[in-house]
């Protein structure tokens, strides 16, 4: 957007609040100028924005520009943006596909218009509906079938029909339209974020639609205690297999689940239910895709991406946006305010953000963490002042929307705002905590887990960045992978979850550790919490979708809520542990307190505490040793009770704990705190105590 060619000296800039980014890291000063260079190019794509294109309000809904459009006279105008074109036309069942009737005329700066007239009724000469396409002429003079970048419905062919995506339009008549009638939530100060996709959503052999996830996956939701969602592929995508991440349609919600209309209403009803909507949202790539995506549109292998191999990824085998051409900008500025306007999302996970920071994609790059990483030559301006700018519009349209950056390289300043001369989001995926449990699971034993490694992962942030903790995610659910039940009990896991069963010392384990595993991630991890869908309930086997691989089966790409529903399987106890972890934090608000208080890390006895919201936490990780009046620290005096823990019976546990007992504290330093307590602390068990002034 020409920003980066300023030539103010970036030590004249003003950066509203850098001091306080700089006070809070003084490690950060020597990059002082650096982050004001950030800053001024961003200011100058803000300038430009408002000098060429109308305004920040009037960029981001180009929506309203581009496309198909119905006028108050019937007639509609379409129009698009295709600078190496040499000609454009429309096509379909309204000229009988006359590839040649409905030429668009060429304006400026590489836009293309046309208008099509009412017919003789005075009504619109398309219907609702009905197939078009674009057909673009390219530089050898050759016709090429297009979809347009800014089609707001398209859907698959029937097999009969080929390969190719359908652009169909979008123009419902009012009664069908969705009119939404619930206000979005207050944003909420703990996140607690169920991570889930449509389409896996049923348990049939199928795709799941929008209307079962209204009707049948919300209730379960709001049930366990989550606050909000992250919807996965809801943007078009013609490989089902690719979970999304490979768009095609940028404008479009996937027609493989419903209509748009009914996607509103899942929207709709979600926030009826108190829940959060967030969308993951892919702006990192694109699909290589020519006839049902944006790769070659204009029939060159620029347009929306940059050219040549600086324009692929070459892991994903996609195409990457050129984030400083004034267009692209625009198209993927106005697709966030899209999904914020038109669906009324509440926020968005941006993917892929180390692809968007770094010249090298983050291929082959292992971060140490030295600065010079995040403030040398392989950072890549344009993509870093692009997420500055996304975060920018959405929190000026919606003061309460929400950002989460997929990021792995750990940059300084991703979680405050860009007037501190930060990237601006609100929080950021801690990927390193599942990367730990899976590591510690596979290649080590129980009696060799290391305590202060384990604190040390859960606990490594930047001070008041705020991070997402999750345990496992859908990363660790795909096929070639195993959920971290799997990795735990996997070998009886068919034949030893019915309470009926014979006992099992890997199922005991593995329901003991799975507890564990989620609560001290949950309420040590972060300021926020994400669980993928089915993992609060130990779903067994992986997620893998219809694909050549495994002859177009479905049987991998569900879930099976028959487990968790049945009363005679031991997975109702993980997902009841994971309702109560849930609302006692709606009650308490580790996660919107400050960072916890870890007190003790005992390698031999396999203890862990710490102290949070006013709540003490203890977790006995020893696969055999169980300890009587085992004393630990804690702040303040008073009279405690365990006000959850991993070994009730509805948990699974083996009632060796007595809730009821009050819990007496004693005064002296202990564990560098003013008081202790002494608990029982069997083998394989977390709990929660609280003062018994705050029960009620």
């Amino acid at each position: 957007m020409g920003g980066k060619y300023s030539k103010m000296d970036p030590m004249d800039v003003e950066v509203p609040d850098i001091k306080t980014l700089l006070d809070r890291d003084p490690y950060l000063k020597p990059y002082e100028k650096e982050i004001r260079r950030r800053y001024a190019v961003f200011k100058d794509c803000l300038d430009n924005i408002d000098a060429n294109g109308g305004g920040l309000d009037n960029y981001t809904r180009a929506y309203e520009y581009y496309g198909m459009h119905i006028q108050p006279d019937n007639s509609i105008v379409c129009r698009e943006w295709a600078p190496n074109a040499k000609g454009f036309f429309l096509t379909g069942k309204f000229n009988h596909w006359n590839r040649d009737s409905h030429p668009f005329v060429k304006l400026d700066y590489g836009k293309w218009e046309l208008v099509v007239p009412p017919n003789e009724l005075g009504e619109p000469a398309i219907n609702h509906l009905d197939e078009v396409k674009l057909v673009v002429v390219n530089q050898n003079n050759q016709k090429e079938d297009r979809l347009s970048p800014y089609a707001p419905y398209v859907v698959e062919p029937k097999k009969e029909e080929g390969l190719t995506y359908k652009q169909l339009f979008y123009n419902p008549p009012k009664e069908q339209r969705y009119t939404f009638h619930f206000k979005s939530p207050p944003r909420p100060k703990s996140l607690r974020i169920y991570e889930c996709h449509v389409g896996i959503a049923t348990q049939e052999l199928g795709v799941g639609n929008y209307d079962n996830f209204t009707n049948n996956i919300i209730p379960r939701i709001v049930k366990q205690g989550y606050n909000a969602i992250q919807v996965m592929a809801i943007m078009e995508h013609a490989y089902y297999a690719s979970f999304g991440y490979q768009v095609t349609s940028f404008f479009a919600a996937s027609s493989r689940y419903g209509t748009p209309e009914e996607l509103k209403r899942m929207v709709d009803v979600a926030h009826q239910n108190g829940l959060t909507v967030l969308l993951d949202i892919v702006h990192s790539h694109a699909s290589k895709n020519v006839l049902d995506g944006l790769n070659m549109f204009d029939g060159s292998d620029a347009c929306f991406f940059h050219s040549g191999s600086r324009g692929t990824h070459s892991l994903w085998d996609s195409r990457l946006f050129d984030y400083s051409q004034f267009e692209v900008s625009k198209f993927l500025l106005s697709n966030i305010r899209w999904w914020m306007e038109e669906y009324q999302f509440d926020g968005f996970r941006f993917d892929g953000c180390t692809s968007v920071l770094y010249h090298s994609r983050g291929i082959g790059q292992g971060f140490s963490g030295h600065y010079d990483e995040y403030f040398g030559l392989n950072v890549d301006t344009d993509g870093l002042v692009y997420l500055m700018l996304a975060n920018y519009i959405v929190h000026k349209f919606n003061p309460a929307g929400i950002t989460i950056a997929e990021d792995v390289s750990g940059m300084p300043g991703t979680c405050r705002p860009v007037d501190e001369g930060g990237l601006g989001f609100d929080y950021r995926l801690a990927m390193a905590i599942p990367d730990k449990w899976i590591e510690l699971l596979k290649k080590y034993k129980d009696d060799d887990w290391n305590m202060g490694n384990i604190v040390h992962t859960l606990t490594n942030r930047r001070w008041m960045e705020a991070n997402i903790a999750y345990a496992e995610s859908h990363d660790q659910a795909l096929v070639g992978d195993k959920t971290i039940a799997f990795w735990l009990m996997d070998k009886e896991m068919y034949t030893h979850m019915s309470v009926v069963s014979p006992p099992s010392a890997i199922i005991d384990r593995g329901i003991a550790l799975h507890k564990m595993i989620r609560f001290i991630t949950h309420a040590l991890g972060g300021e926020a919490w994400l669980n993928f869908i089915g993992n609060e309930f130990g779903h067994p086997e992986w997620l893998d979708f219809p694909r050549e691989g495994n002859n177009s089966s479905y049987h991998y790409a569900r879930r099976q809520w028959n487990l968790v529903d049945d009363e005679l399987l031991k997975y109702k106890w993980l997902n009841q542990w994971d309702a109560a972890m849930n609302k006692t934090e709606n009650k308490y608000g580790w996660l919107a307190s400050a960072p916890a208080y870890v007190s003790l890390k005992h390698e031999d006895d396999k203890i862990i505490v710490f102290e949070r919201a006013g709540c003490l936490f203890v977790f006995n990780f020893h696969p055999t040793k169980s300890f009587t009046d085992y004393r630990v620290g804690i702040q303040g005096g008073g009279v405690y009770k365990i006000i959850l823990n991993s070994d009730e019976e509805q948990f699974g546990g083996f009632k060796h704990l007595d809730t009821a007992v009050l819990i007496h504290s004693q005064e002296g330093d202990y564990s560098g705190r003013s008081h202790s307590v002494q608990l029982y602390l069997p083998s394989r068990t977390c709990m929660c105590i609280a003062n018994i002034e705050t029960l009620n």
